[in-house]
């Protein structure tokens, strides 16, 4: 356990070193100084107030820390740990805010069709079509790197959870959830979406590639050989019972979009199958510790669930549309716009009322971080089919609150293991 906090934020640095590098390397010229200033002034503050409070609250014995758990640097009498949580914030949400609200080169360059392709008119065509972009770049942005961590975190926090530390194990799961399990999840997905998105004028961006034909193949033969070695390793490493989610986690992968399974144009089927991507990931980083799945896990898990389909739910509100020209079933299509917003609105409540309700605390705890989902959906409860693209305003501000949800999650589990324990 030995400067475990140093470990944890080298560990959840990765996100954030990605997202600035993301940022940076889209934007040029003015838009990159704008950035640079904005994040360097902004933490040089949050610095200037973390030490100032941070020496205070320890001062006054609000807080404490081990120097065993620690690397030892202190300014004052705050551990050096703490300041990443001003760093992380600085940098990391900025850098989102900024990949979140403009269009990718990749996109860009992906972004037209040709008059003879399917969806001709309905994205603007050009007279020369555009190479696409290389392939690298074409399953970087296919991967989906704002929601890397989505995946990746879950698996983190239940494997230091069940384990109270860090190791080869532990890292290797994390980098498989963070990256090649996105690839293979949202790259399989672009290929057999190709059609709808097209006509989807959201994608083509963070939220989603439209993939040039020409990278179907190359896209799913990446998915496999990226995936495969890990998959391998953590069979290896872990349990009967963690062998055992693992394969029902890449069976709803490839089922939520493949020809022949399609779970993502059943209806409800849909939203659950979405929901255990990102539950999974958890169930096998507490299984492959030697874990148990004792009721007050499968509490948080069930709440994760319900988190989970209601944030799928939402999200096919704004597609509606789109689906429908595109004959693609979903909970949405079927339901209708303002049923399936209600239905979103009623599993997050199910989900805060499990945690409060079902969780062992601090777990509980947890429950507060789905109260802005909530407030989200609610704007949305008078919305219809004529509407329902009003509902991508809500849908991007998900993708901030899910990093901030993330982020509160982290800090129960550090508590609930170095201080509650």
């Amino acid at each position: 356990m030995t400067g475990i906090y140093t470990t944890i934020n080298l560990t959840m640095s990765i996100p954030v070193l990605g997202a600035a590098a993301i940022a940076l390397w889209r934007l040029r010229g003015a838009e990159r100084r704008r950035l640079l200033l904005g994040v360097g002034g902004s933490l040089v503050v949050l610095l200037v107030l973390t030490a100032i409070f941070d020496n205070l609250m320890i001062a006054a014995g609000l807080v404490a820390y081990d120097d065993a758990l620690t690397s030892g640097l202190r300014v004052g009498l705050a551990p050096i740990e703490d300041f990443s949580y001003a760093i992380a914030a600085a940098v990391f949400v900025p850098s989102v805010w900024s990949v979140l609200t403009a269009r990718t080169p990749a996109a860009v360059a992906d972004g037209h069709t040709s008059p003879q392709e399917p969806g001709a008119g309905v994205r603007d065509s050009v007279p020369d079509r555009p190479a696409p972009p290389a392939l690298l770049t074409t399953l970087f942005w296919s991967s989906r790197p704002v929601s890397w961590v989505n995946t990746a975190a879950p698996f983190a926090l239940a494997y230091f959870l069940a384990t109270g530390g860090f190791d080869l194990v532990g890292v290797i799961g994390t980098v498989f959830f963070l990256v090649p399990y996105n690839l293979a999840m949202y790259g399989i997905n672009d290929v057999f979406d190709y059609e709808s998105d097209l006509r989807n004028p959201r994608k083509g961006g963070v939220e989603g590639a439209v993939l040039d034909r020409s990278r179907h193949t190359a896209t799913l033969v990446a998915s496999a050989v990226t995936t495969v070695p890990f998959l391998a390793y953590l069979v290896l490493v872990g349990s009967a019972e963690s062998s055992v989610w693992l394969a029902a986690s890449m069976f709803a992968v490839i089922a939520y979009s493949v020809k022949g399974l399609r779970f993502k144009e059943v209806p409800f089927l849909d939203s659950v199958t979405s929901a255990f991507h990102f539950v999974s990931p958890a169930i096998i980083g507490w299984t492959i510790a030697g874990a148990e799945l004792t009721a007050g896990v499968w509490a948080c898990l069930v709440a994760f669930m319900l988190w989970g389909a209601a944030s799928q739910a939402f999200g096919a509100v704004q597609d509606v549309r789109f689906d429908r020209e595109a004959d693609l079933r979903s909970v949405a299509t079927v339901l209708g716009a303002r049923s399936t917003v209600w239905i979103a609105l009623a599993c997050y409540v199910a989900a805060v009322l499990v945690l409060l309700i079902c969780a062992p605390w601090p777990a509980s705890g947890a429950a507060f971080a789905i109260l802005p989902y909530l407030a989200t959906v609610a704007a949305y409860l008078r919305v219809d089919d004529a509407t329902a693209e009003v509902t991508h305003e809500g849908w991007k501000r998900f993708l901030v609150l899910n990093m901030l949800a993330g982020f509160c999650v982290t800090q129960l589990v550090l508590w609930s293991v170095l201080v509650w324990v």
